[in-house]
């Protein structure tokens, strides 16, 4: 079918890479690890492979298997009783494999969903972080800096970042904990900073010790930071949460002091580099000062905190740690007469991606260098689905990482080049209008519980139908909520209904009347051109929202598109009173239903390849080289096609037992 298309399309790339934030080896699935992100990273390489061939779609993740939350939890849950492994790999191995059913039941289909710390990944990855550290080292992106650790006296250890809980120091954070370096909420701070340390070993406050560690400079990365905040806010795809978020890194290094303090403030300001007060509210509870560069106000902050002054500090961009002493890490290169070290777990996960790409093309028999066609190819791009939390590091630190691996003092590149990537970060799913979280007080339900009341298929359509991409938006299981009454609607149904009752209306209807007026063999009518420019604009519209990922815009118009199917077919039947007339129906209806089917395809995989066996389509169905050709060039004899029979009450998207009349009656 050939059409002259008017409005502009989206392009899309020869190659593409699509990744879904890396969930910690500590433990398994909450809700929001397959609907905050997941779901929409396989929803969107579900629709790559359709629109460009599966071959050139790689969709990756894994779990995240190093550092401080994977120690701690061993070791405090070895200590309680609950867990009977012998090694911490065990422990990671057990909730891997869990991780990775949980995802499959929900039809999330990596191409591989690895584990940093174990194979066939491990040693890939061990390689990939050496090759990273390298070449920044090579580059003059690392510098060697002694920074302040804590020291547990009475264990007599040095403490990693989840053994120590506090509140986190920067100015307006709302997180439950606060760790050595950095909050639940992802702010990072210096451990000095930290407002009432305490070590969850002995349960009293640790001391500081200096340390020496490798980092990333990336305070000097703050203009080409800028200039990619620039060019990404251009782009009517980025979402807007995102820039202004991001843009927050980049301000000059500001500390805000509360008004009670200022008496003591103004004691020692002489004694501090050169600052600007810019407070701009004098009903303000604090004032807000504001340094020239960091290392100023790291030595503001050293003076006001011998003098006992109580102050928070402003985001900005501070060294990116590189290295630890964590021994369950994957092992720092040396570049000198350093004592051994291990990688400190944010930055390895980062390249934690590449690495298991790597993996994948190699497990299907590709060079082992054929990941740089994915991921520094001017022909491909790059697709990572992260929570609001993680913008820090997939955002200024990791574009900053990627252009100083490049070579580079800007965000530029040539073929060859690592490439700066597409983040398309989620706002926070709340649990019955709060944050919920597993480390905090208000616990989450696990993602696998979802499934004792509720279908993957239901599970995608509802979460995929939030705008997670613009608000906040609350999950209200009528299953999980204490509160709700017994003849209240369940609002998770809704989307879901979609397939549920009005597709499979539909579908049994012409099946159906297939089988009893044509013993199941389509007759061959004509498809009108109505139909076929409702389902062009239908088409372009949905590539549009998917290109941009508005999920809930693709929901919403395949919706439309469905509901009309069978307002069709219903006024059309009262009105058909000739062979013909029925005829061009059944063709019309049938070409509708292909099109809804693949506009369907990536939202729920399963369903809709149940529909296209029973009516028998070609194997190439689902691709989009042939989606504007008409419905019978589907079938392999178009002239003489019969549908596979359908029984009586049969569906093919099914409600969750519980839902069933005759479960709710017992």
């Amino acid at each position: 079918m050939d059409f002259n298309f008017v409005r502009p399309r989206p392009g899309f790339p020869k190659r593409a890479v699509i990744t879904g934030g890396m969930p910690y080896g500590n433990k398994e699935l909450h809700f929001a690890h397959f609907g905050g992100y997941m779901v929409h990273a396989d929803t969107f390489a579900r629709f790559l492979r359709d629109r460009i061939g599966a071959e050139n779609v790689v969709f990756v993740s894994g779990t995240d298997c190093y550092g401080s939350p994977a120690v701690e939890s061993f070791r405090r849950l070895k200590e309680e009783g609950k867990i009977n492994f012998e090694t911490i790999e065990e422990f990671i191995t057990h909730n891997h494999n869990i991780q990775k059913e949980t995802y499959e039941a929900f039809e999330i289909k990596h191409n591989l969903f690895g584990a940093s710390g174990l194979e066939p990944a491990k040693s890939v990855h061990a390689n990939m972080s050496k090759f990273f550290a390298e070449t920044l080292y090579k580059n003059n992106m690392l510098s060697k800096m002694g920074s302040l650790q804590f020291f547990d006296k009475k264990a007599g250890c040095l403490l990693n970042g989840r053994q120590v809980v506090g509140k986190c120091p920067i100015e307006g954070c709302q997180s439950e904990k606060g760790y050595a370096d950095e909050c639940d909420l992802g702010h990072q701070y210096r451990p000095v900073e930290l407002i009432d340390p305490i070590s969850t070993l002995s349960g009293e406050k640790p001391e500081l010790v200096n340390i020496e560690n490798w980092y990333f400079n990336l305070q000097d990365c703050i203009a080409p930071m800028k200039e990619w905040s620039d060019e990404i806010a251009k782009d009517k795809s980025t979402r807007s949460f995102m820039v202004k978020e991001i843009n927050e890194f980049f301000k000059l290094p500001e500390v805000y002091i509360k008004k009670d303090q200022l008496s003591k403030f103004d004691e020692i300001k002489s004694e501090l580099p050169h600052f600007e007060d810019i407070t701009t509210n004098p009903n303000a509870p604090s004032i807000t000062i504001r340094f020239d560069k960091l290392s100023d106000r790291e030595l503001a902050c050293d003076i006001m905190a011998k003098n006992q002054i109580r102050f928070r500090n402003g985001k900005t961009l501070t060294p990116f740690r590189l290295s630890g002493d964590i021994d369950w890490g994957v092992e720092f290169p040396k570049f000198g007469d350093e004592k051994d070290q291990t990688f400190y777990v944010w930055p390895e996960s980062l390249w934690a991606p590449i690495s298991f790409t790597k993996t994948y093309l190699m497990s299907i028999g590709k060079d082992e260098d054929e990941w740089k066609k994915f991921w520094c190819s001017k022909d491909s791009e790059i697709y990572q689905f992260i929570g609001e939390d993680n913008l820090y590091f997939y955002g200024p630190a990791q574009q900053a990482i990627w252009m100083a691996m490049n070579g580079k003092d800007k965000i530029s590149y040539a073929d060859g080049d690592f490439k700066p990537t597409h983040i398309i970060p989620s706002k926070h799913v709340l649990f019955l209008n709060k944050k919920a979280s597993s480390s905090g007080s208000f616990k989450p339900p696990m993602a696998k519980n979802l499934l004792e009341h509720y279908t993957a298929e239901q599970m995608r359509m509802h979460f995929l139908g939030m705008n997670l991409g613009n608000n906040n938006v609350s999950f209200m299981p009528k299953a999980f909520n204490p509160d709700a009454k017994a003849d209240e609607i369940d609002v998770v149904l809704k989307e879901g209904n979609l397939l549920t009752n009005v597709y499979n209306r539909i579908l049994r209807t012409l099946f159906y009347y297939v089988q009893n007026e044509f013993n199941g063999v389509l007759p061959a009518g004509k498809i009108d051109e109505k139909t076929k420019e409702d389902a062009k604009n239908t088409i372009l519209n949905y590539e549009k929202f998917m290109a941009e990922k508005k999920f809930h815009q693709c929901i919403n118009c395949v919706d439309v598109y469905v509901r009309n199917i069978n307002k069709y077919w219903v006024k059309e039947i009262k009105e058909a009173t000739t062979s013909e007339q029925i005829d061009n129906l059944i063709a019309n209806t049938l070409e509708m239903i292909k099109v809804a089917n693949i506009l369907l395809h990536p939202i729920a995989p399963s369903g809709t390849e149940n529909v296209a066996d029973y009516l028998g389509f070609k194997d190439n169905w689902s691709s989009w080289d042939y989606i504007f050709d008409d419905v019978y060039t589907f079938f392999e004899d178009k002239d003489n096609h019969k549908l596979k029979t359908l029984k009586q009450k049969e569906d093919f998207f099914r409600k969750h037992i519980t839902q069933l009349e005759e479960f709710i009656g017992e």
